[in-house]
């Protein structure tokens, strides 16, 4: 198939971007590299990659890098809260205006895959699983705007929405402000952190289990289509002093400490059922001990800092 993706060049889009491509999939990648980091270059002698330097809020180049594609994922973001709040105009012109100009200019017959977050379940209730009909309660401009495109793609009833929980593993596009990746890199470089909040929970998944999320979409889109689903490691609704002790059991050194004086900005809170996505035959292949294995031998190399979003 012919599939484009924004943000291709991303933390998800530079796995995802070669996963298709051994797939046999024509890649078209429309990307901005706005962090200025180089993944995809040993993919640029494949015939079938073809990469658009650009912006998606350009909507002739992305009418064009969308003309005659038969998949259409939007990747493209300002990700994350503290990002979205610091250029509130910015993230909504690329989190929702281009991705409701992306639908506008879709053809009946292409496929469309959108990522959202489950952060939209915003504070869920103690020992309820949030499902896919559970009431979005989102916390942030970021979880508020990507809640409204993903009603506006579902009303549709042209497209499959993820709603990925917390993303982990190593990335060519590293970020290191996610929560499993910020908490290992700490422990490796730092050996303590100061914990606030710890028992809210949330739940993970690794990288390269949400780019296989597409794939599966893609091999499954008729019958998943103009439905919303909760993508995760299902043994893995944790608080994040859970998340404490599992990354302490790999490195010993790692202490933390409780403060009870001060506040975590992302106030998100609940666990969640991925049974859905479950049912048509989806399974994740990375257990969170072993993508801190995978954190711990990347940050072996990554020394600096460098690769968050903010």
């Amino acid at each position: 198939m012919k599939i484009l993706i924004t943000g291709g060049a991303g933390y998800i889009g530079s796995i995802l971007t070669p996963l298709l491509l051994n797939e046999g999939h024509e890649v078209t990648v429309l990307d901005n590299f706005m962090y200025k980091q180089i993944p995809l270059l040993d993919h640029c002698l494949n015939p079938n990659f073809e990469i658009i330097r650009g912006d998606v809020r350009e909507v002739d180049l992305l009418k064009k890098a969308a003309a005659n594609k038969d998949v259409l994922i939007p990747l493209a973001c300002l990700t994350g809260a503290p990002l979205c709040k610091q250029d509130p105009v910015t993230a909504r012109a690329v989190n929702f205006e281009a991705i409701s100009n992306l639908l506008e200019m879709k053809s009946k017959n292409q496929m469309m895959i959108f990522p959202n977050t489950n952060s939209g379940y915003g504070v869920g209730e103690e020992n309820i699983y949030c499902d896919e009909k559970t009431p979005l309660r989102p916390i942030s401009f970021y979880g508020k705007w990507k809640v409204e495109i993903e009603q506006k793609l579902l009303d549709s009833g042209e497209a499959v929405t993820f709603r990925f929980a917390t993303v982990f593993g190593m990335s060519p596009r590293m970020r290191l402000d996610l929560l499993v990746n910020d908490f290992t890199y700490r422990a490796v470089n730092d050996h303590a952190l100061v914990l606030f909040e710890p028992h809210f929970k949330r739940n993970y998944l690794h990288i390269r289990d949400a780019a296989g999320a597409f794939l599966h979409a893609i091999q499954n889109y008729e019958k998943m289509k103009g439905e919303p689903y909760n993508v995760g490691l299902s043994d893995a609704n944790l608080s994040k002093e859970n998340l404490c002790q599992v990354i302490q059991k790999q490195v010993p050194s790692f202490q933390y400490c409780i403060s009870n004086i001060g506040e975590d900005p992302d106030k998100r809170n609940y666990i969640v059922s991925n049974e859905k996505i479950e049912k048509t035959g989806y399974r994740t292949t990375v257990s969170l001990d072993e993508g801190i294995k995978e954190l711990l031998k990347g940050f072996s190399i990554i020394k600096q800092n460098s690769f968050s979003n903010v």
